[in-house]
């Protein structure tokens, strides 16, 4: 019974594939003027390697797009490791910046591309700059609630050994509340290549959603179609990383 289970596991994603791929031809052959079919899409795929569009290599519009993730999630992780760290363990940190964090975490990433398109232009920067507040508040988050949820027995250990607030924080919080923490990392991850696309399609010279974009405006539908794909699978490629995290949440602290 359980080996039949394990076949089923790998039968159905090979299942809903070969669903995909029949539905695509399906529509593409019911309305081919608004769906490409699998061999248009393919073709226009082979002629985009060849004769790049805007003169840049398919590969390089993928590393600019993954460039510009990496860039301002590690920014996004840095500030907002330490910003939900402070927050969960100082109520003076959370009520100063607490009620300002909760005001402008709702606002959508994308709404901040005009205001930010008008102060910095349309270069390099802004376009890592909204990927950075649309990622910053994920990591803020799932820190602030992986030190809330720290099991009070850990801080009780390091108050009977007289732990520092600095040792206190770093040597216990931290550590314990370290699987949330990727967890929030993880997710600005996926978040981030998301919103790399909506910002490229502004003043971007390259990149996935500059090609999206490009093909808008050409009506070229294969082209957007090789587009979703690439998105679709570097997205869950990345969705995939797991960094998880084992060890002693109580580490380094020696009785005074």
């Amino acid at each position: 019974m359980k080996e039949r289970k394990t076949w089923l596991y790998y039968a159905l994603p090979i299942l809903s594939l070969l669903l995909l791929a029949g539905g695509w031809l399906y529509i593409s052959a019911a309305k081919p003027e608004l769906f490409p079919s699998p061999a248009e899409t393919w073709e226009r795929l082979g002629k985009l390697i060849k004769r790049p569009l805007a003169r840049v290599p398919l590969y390089t519009h993928i590393f600019d797009s993954l460039k510009r993730v990496v860039i301002a999630v590690a920014a996004a992780s840095i500030m907002g490791v330490l910003l939900g760290l402070f927050m969960g363990v100082s109520k003076t940190f959370q009520a100063t910046f607490g009620t300002l964090f909760e005001m402008i975490r709702p606002i959508p990433p994308i709404a901040w591309i005009p205001l930010i398109t008008i102060w910095f232009g349309i270069g390099e920067f802004p376009k890592i700059l909204i990927i950075f507040i649309g990622t910053l508040a994920i990591v803020v988050t799932n820190t602030y609630t992986g030190v809330k949820l720290v099991d009070p027995l850990m801080v009780y250990v390091g108050q009977v050994f007289h732990a520092g607030r600095m040792q206190m924080l770093f040597d216990i919080i931290f550590p314990a509340a370290l699987p949330a923490i990727f967890g929030g990392i993880r997710m600005a991850i996926g978040v981030g290549w998301a919103i790399v696309l909506a910002a490229e399609m502004v003043g971007a010279a390259s990149g996935v959603g500059f090609l999206i974009f490009r093909g808008n405006e050409l009506r070229d539908l294969p082209l957007i179609f090789i587009c979703m794909f690439i998105i679709g699978i570097i997205g869950a490629l990345l969705s995939a990383v797991h960094p998880g995290w084992k060890g002693d949440c109580v580490r380094g602290i020696k009785r005074k």
